[in-house]
C-alpha cells in the first residue's frame, strides 16, 4: 500500500490514551492489517522465568497472558519518508506478554517473525528487539485470513504457525477495566538494551476496533520455542481489520 492512505489525523485524538503522548516528536508509522489476537492463559511463574527480571509482570485478576499475534504491516516507514513497496510492507507474527513500569503498561515481546531481511536486522540493531526472519503467507479467503509462518532465522529455535482466521461480529472499542482492553490497549513496548539496561518504546493509535474471533490452528509452534506448553483451553480471540499507529524512539529508563 502507498504511503498515502495513512491516517495522519490519528495524533489528533488523545484522549483514550491512559497517559499524555511523549513531548518529542514521533518518527516512525506503520500500518497493521488482518491482525489475530490469540492469549492462553500462564501461570505467572512460568512466564516469570522467561521474562528479564527487570521487568515486573503486569497480571490481570492475578493471571498472567500470552499472546500470538499474526498480521501483516504497509507503511512501514520514517517519517517524512515514502513508503516503498518492497520495504515497507510485509507479514509479521508475534509472541508477547505484558510487563508495567511506574504505571505504563506496556507488551513485551518473546519473538517477532517478519519476512524482511532489511526490517529484521534494523529493527534488532536500532530497537534491541528479539526479530527473526521466516518464510510466511497470507492470504484471504471467503471471508477468512489463511496465515503460514515458518521461522528462518539461523540459530533461533524452530517456530511455525498454519492458522484461518476471521471475525465473527461487528467491531467496538474495548472497554476500561475489561480483560481485552487490558490485554490491547497498550501504549508502549519494553526491551533491554546490550548492557541489560530497561527501554520504553511508546506508541499512539486509535483506540482497537476489535471484533471477537473464530480461529483454527493447523500448526502451533510459537510457544514451544520460548519452551511454554500452551494449555489445553479454548484462547481468548479478538480481530481486528486496520489500525495506524505513530512510534517515538527507543529511550533507556
Amino acid at each position: 500500500m502507498a504511503r498515502h492512505d495513512f491516517n495522519d489525523r490519528i495524533v489528533e485524538a488523545t484522549a483514550h490514551r491512559p497517559w499524555p503522548m511523549p513531548s518529542l516528536p514521533w518518527i516512525m508509522t506503520q500500518t497493521w492489517h488482518d491482525l489475530l489476537f490469540a492469549h492462553w492463559p500462564i501461570a505467572p511463574e512460568v512466564l516469570r522465568a522467561r521474562v528479564p527480571a527487570q521487568l515486573p509482570l503486569d497480571l490481570f485478576d492475578g493471571q498472567a497472558w500470552l499472546g500470538i499475534v499474526p498480521f501483516h504491516m504497509s507503511n512501514v516507514a520514517p517519517r517524512g519518508v515514502p513508503a516503498l513497496p518492497w520495504l515497507s510492507a510485509f507479514p509479521e507474527l508475534n509472541v508477547r506478554t505484558y510487563v508495567s513500569i511506574g504505571g505504563k503498561p506496556g507488551v513485551y515481546f518473546f519473538s517477532l517473525d517478519a519476512t524482511n531481511a532489511v526490517a529484521v536486522r534494523v529493527a534488532r540493531a536500532l530497537f534491541h528487539l528479539p526479530y527473526h526472519t521466516a518464510e510466511m503467507a497470507v492470504d484471504e479467503h471467503a471471508g477468512d485470513i489463511r496465515y503460514t509462518s515458518r521461522r528462518t532465522w539461523s540459530g533461533a529455535a524452530p517456530a511455525q504457525l498454519e492458522a484461518q482466521y476471521g471475525p465473527i461480529d461487528p467491531p467496538h472499542p474495548p472497554q476500561r477495566g475489561t480483560l481485552e482492553y487490558f490485554l490491547t490497549e497498550r501504549y508502549c513496548l519494553y526491551t533491554l538494551d546490550r548492557r541489560g539496561r530497561t527501554c520504553i518504546l511508546e506508541i499512539h493509535h486509535p483506540p482497537w476496533p476489535l471484533q471477537n474471533a473464530r480461529a483454527a490452528f493447523r500448526v502451533n509452534t510459537m510457544a514451544e520455542a520460548i519452551d511454554v506448553r500452551l494449555p489445553d483451553v479454548p484462547p481468548l480471540l479478538h480481530f481486528s481489520r486496520r489500525q495506524d499507529m505513530v512510534g517515538w524512539p527507543l529511550r533507556r529508563l
